[in-house]
């Protein structure tokens, strides 16, 4: 589906706040949630690591997430830095992992403390990754990651991811080298996400910047795009017709534009105006809806991949503003 086309008018984009209403236990299914996950002990080690780049020094960080199993994370510092130092912490897009450990080093070589977080069971698609996921259920979903456990919160597989997510954060506050009150969150795509539900999640986050974001408004998205991740919702209800609702249910407590209503970091936005992988309502929807004070730089001519590089640019100097001062 050409979403350039099909998408509603920008001027409408611009101003589109859908109803998404939150379940009623929402706030207490996070607290409880997340009470479970720091019952286990964070255990955040950092092993240091000959990446080959000698003006970065990277650590390979194992914490406990979720259930307390082991979430393996990068963390780059600028080589012989004197902390603390700001912190930005990336998540990553669907289907890839933390990479290499030369790979993804934008931030600590702008001066930041950056820690990229692995996502679990994910890496095979376009960048290795090193985390399993033995709290996976073995109910029927379809290929990929959207449909685990889709019947149920508690089992859904972005359960998992969000809690690894939010201790990510609590692992890299556990280094001498990062300053635990400048922290940002960023990432694309599924990253994108994944930091608006860290911002609605961890309420003393300087900033947040999600690009292009995955897992907004599921509504609109799983009914709009007929193209991978969404549609694999889609295609196993499909086959599950009578689980619709509680299917529609369990992804409320997940919606990336719900949880960043209850944020309050300051937020920049990216988003493709021909976008048709996340349609570019959905990312604002969750602009719109966004609890913090939020800004959106938008890329009239680009699908998926956004601004890249030329946002880039953007971030490093909005990020200046907020992390050094």
């Amino acid at each position: 589906m050409d979403v350039a086309h099909q998408d509603m008018p920008l001027a409408e984009m611009r101003s589109y706040r859908p109803e998404l209403p939150a379940p009623a236990d929402l706030d207490r299914f996070w607290s409880a949630t997340l009470a479970e996950a720091r019952a286990h002990d964070l255990g955040a080690t950092f092993r240091p690591v000959d990446s080959g780049l000698t003006v970065i020094d990277t650590y390979d960080v194992t914490y406990a997430g979720f259930g307390g199993s082991p979430v393996r994370a990068w963390l780059h510092v600028p080589a012989g830095s004197r902390g603390p130092l700001p912190a930005v912490v990336e998540y990553v897009g669907y289907g890839g992992g933390r990479g290499l450990a030369h790979e993804r080093i934008l931030w600590a070589a702008a001066g930041y403390a950056h820690f990229v977080m692995d996502t679990r069971g994910q890496g095979s698609s376009w960048r290795v990754g090193d985390t399993a996921d033995p709290d996976a259920t073995g109910a029927p979903s379809h290929p990929g990651f959207m449909t685990q456990g889709i019947l149920d919160p508690a089992t859904y597989y972005y359960r998992r991811v969000y809690v690894d997510a939010v201790r990510g954060i609590e692992a890299a506050r556990a280094h001498p080298a990062v300053d635990p009150a400048r922290m940002a969150v960023t990432g694309a795509s599924q990253g994108g996400g994944i930091s608006l539900a860290v911002a609605g999640l961890v309420d003393d986050l300087v900033a947040a910047a999600p690009d292009v974001p995955f897992l907004c408004d599921f509504p609109r998205a799983t009914t709009l795009v007929d193209s991978d991740p969404y549609a694999e919702i889609a295609r196993y209800l499909r086959a599950h017709r009578d689980h619709v609702e509680q299917a529609a249910t369990t992804l409320s407590y997940f919606d990336a534009a719900i949880l960043g209503g209850r944020a309050t970091a300051p937020a920049l936005f990216s988003v493709g105006l021909m976008d048709q992988t996340c349609p570019p309502s959905t990312v604002y929807a969750a602009f719109n809806l966004y609890g913090g004070s939020a800004e959106i730089r938008e890329y009239p001519f680009n699908d998926h991949e956004g601004g890249e590089g030329f946002h880039d640019v953007v971030k490093l100097r909005w990020l200046d503003e907020r992390l050094r001062t």
